[in-house]
């Protein structure tokens, strides 16, 4: 079975366009880290690793600790298409992710970003 090109993408190497996405908002690695690990359950040391070992996104997501229940809140749009209508749960996953950091870029609160989990805002 074909997968989408992103599948096979390191994750690394995408990685730095979304930090300095954020960073041009004034915002920092940090809290790209942080919706990272909300989402995926990686800690700050399997992130590190995972970005170390240049796995592909969908190795990032298959070894992934949990997906964060309320990752199903993520709606809206992101490239023109809406996240909550993609079918693959792979590529789903990967636009969960790009949704949460432009939603970091264009200044939201984190306690929105994170889906009023409870997260202590920082």
């Amino acid at each position: 079975m074909a997968g989408h090109r992103i599948f096979g993408t390191s994750v690394a190497s995408v990685y730095p366009l979304y930090v300095a996405k954020v960073e041009r908002k004034g915002r920092d690695a940090a809290d790209v880290d942080r919706v990272i690990t909300w989402l995926t359950g990686y800690d700050a040391d399997g992130l590190a690793r995972a970005l170390a070992d240049e796995v592909t996104f969908e190795e990032f997501f298959a070894a992934a600790p949990r997906m964060n229940p309320d990752a199903s809140l993520i709606t809206g749009l992101i490239c023109g298409i809406r996240v909550e209508d993609v079918e693959d749960p792979l590529m789903q996953r990967i636009r969960y992710l790009d949704k949460l950091v432009d939603e970091v870029a264009r200044g939201k609160k984190m306690s929105s970003i994170l889906r009023g989990s409870g997260a202590e805002v920082t």
